[in-house]
Order: structure tokens, then sequence, then C-alpha cells
């Protein structure tokens, strides 16, 4: 099972057009939430994800986030115990969301909450995906705080909201197998 979070734009077409691709490769669930109240959302987020591990089991679970989905991805997924796919990862949505958000501080506030030292007991467990034609975020940035801790594959032709995923599709189902 894949379970899918989108980013900021949760109403975008591109959203629908990354599901028909991920269902090639396994069935997908869509987990959506507010975007506007992260304290709210992480609860929500987990909630959703834990029931839907509860009723499909954990073997072969995969949560993917495009954006602000891949903040999500890797921290819900580390706290479920899944493998997490990052594509073009929103890591500092307080800073970039600012503004576009009701209360961006309570992102900082999360990353402090979470288990000290996540990424180093997450390592190995995901996938970063990052496009070279970013016109959002420097995934420079984000290569370099996550490069130590899980395999980093640029796409060459992608924009930020990753609309075709299609080309690393056996990547994905390989790494969850």
């Amino acid at each position: 099972m894949i379970i899918y979070l989108h980013g900021y734009d949760a109403t975008s077409a591109g959203n629908h057009e990354k599901v028909l691709q991920l269902q090639f490769i396994d069935d997908v669930k869509i987990v959506t939430y507010s975007t506007q109240h992260p304290k709210h959302d992480m609860a929500h987020l987990l909630k959703e994800v834990s029931g839907l591990i509860e009723a499909n089991g954990r073997d072969n679970t995969l949560i993917c986030g495009v954006g602000l989905g891949g903040f999500w991805a890797e921290r819900i997924g580390f706290l479920c115990g899944i493998k997490q796919a990052m594509f073009n990862p929103n890591l500092y949505p307080e800073a970039t969301m600012e503004g576009k958000i009701d209360r961006p501080e309570e992102y900082a506030d999360i990353a402090t909450k979470c288990v000290s030292d996540f990424r180093a007991k997450n390592k190995g467990n995901a996938l970063l995906f990052l496009s070279r034609h970013d016109e959002t975020m420097d995934n420079t940035l984000s290569e370099q705080a996550l490069a130590a801790y899980y395999e980093v594959i640029w796409d060459e032709n992608e924009t930020h909201k990753f609309k075709k995923i299609s080309q690393h599709l056996q990547t994905l189902k390989a790494f969850n197998a």
C-alpha cells in the first residue's frame, strides 16, 4: 500500500496525476489535511495513517509526499514505522510558508518535539527525490540536510510539483519490496 500526502496546493490536478501513476505499483490511499494548522495536521495525519496501517498491515507500506507532503511523510512515516518517499520536501515550512499559513511557528515547534536525532534513527528508511529545476526551493539545501541519512535521486526534468513521477516508479517499487 502507498499512502499519498499532497503538498500545500491540495487541489492541484497534479495530485490526481501522481496518484494515478503510483497506482501502477500498488494500491494508493490518499490522506488529506488542512495545510493551515500544523499541530492539528500532525495529530490528524498520525491518526489516519495509523488507522490505514492497522487495517492494511505495515509490510510493504510506503508513505509518499510532495513538497509539504514530503515534510509530513518523513515524520509520520518515522513515527508509524513505515518507509518514506519524499519528492522536493519542504523541510522548513516555518520559513518558506510564512504568510501562507496561520501558524508557521508550529512547524518549528513540531521539529523540536519530534524524537531527538530521528533522522539518524530513520537512516535508510526513506528515498529523497529532488528536481534540479525546482522553482520554489533550493534543493541543494535539502540534499545537504538529508544525504547523510537517505538515498538522494536527482531528477533533471521535473519542477517543484513533480507532475510526472512515472520515471521513478520502479525505484519506489524496489525500495518498498
